[in-house]
């Protein structure tokens, strides 16, 4: 069975990312996000989203382990400024209802989406410049990086909470998820 950690980094929407993956038959574990890597044995990681970069704890040291990663908005955002991007103020900022395109029909976590979908996300703050290795994979006309991928590294992040029922294909996000997870567990084992 594949186990997906959630790590907590404060987010109001934790406790649903875990009961999303839950609810597809995943052994998901949620834990603190002062959490060393090297004591959390999953296939995969969720790093949540949050109310700021400074509470963060370890979050950033999974990027570094080889397991697949997901980042939900903060998770995203520390990703993209961990691994050299650039993370600002958003032009719109709080929470909103937005058309999302789907910029990589081939990217394994979110090309399988409808070309245009509806997510629920906020604002405040979003990636500006993708860190080097990374693929812009979704775009709206609210927020330029809505979505970026890694498929090398097996790094994903995305602006939007796919764990929200306001989220139209958040399911598929989690699913597609999980496969990279399966595909990385088979390739190394």
């Amino acid at each position: 069975m594949t186990t997906i950690a959630v790590v907590d980094n404060h987010g109001q929407f934790t406790h649903l990312e875990q009961r999303a993956l839950r609810d597809l038959g995943v052994d998901c574990k949620l834990i603190d996000n002062q959490t060393p890597p090297d004591d959390v044995d999953a296939d995969g990681i969720v790093l949540s989203g949050g109310p700021d970069m400074d509470r963060i704890g370890e979050s950033p040291a999974y990027l570094e382990d080889g397991r697949p990663v997901l980042g939900i908005c903060l998770g995203m955002q520390l990703m993209a400024v961990e691994l050299g991007g650039s993370v600002g103020s958003g032009d719109y900022g709080g929470y909103a209802d937005v058309t999302v395109e789907i910029l990589e029909a081939e990217d394994p976590l979110i090309g399988s989406l409808a070309p245009e979908t509806r997510v629920w996300e906020s604002h405040a703050d979003e990636v500006k410049t993708l860190p080097e290795g990374f693929t812009l994979t979704a775009s709206s006309d609210v927020c330029s990086v809505e979505a970026m991928s890694d498929t090398e590294r097996d790094l994903y992040g995305v602006q939007w909470h796919p764990e929200v029922a306001h989220t139209a294909e958040g399911e598929a996000v989690f699913e597609n998820f999980l496969e990279i997870c399966r595909s990385r567990a088979e390739a190394t084992h």
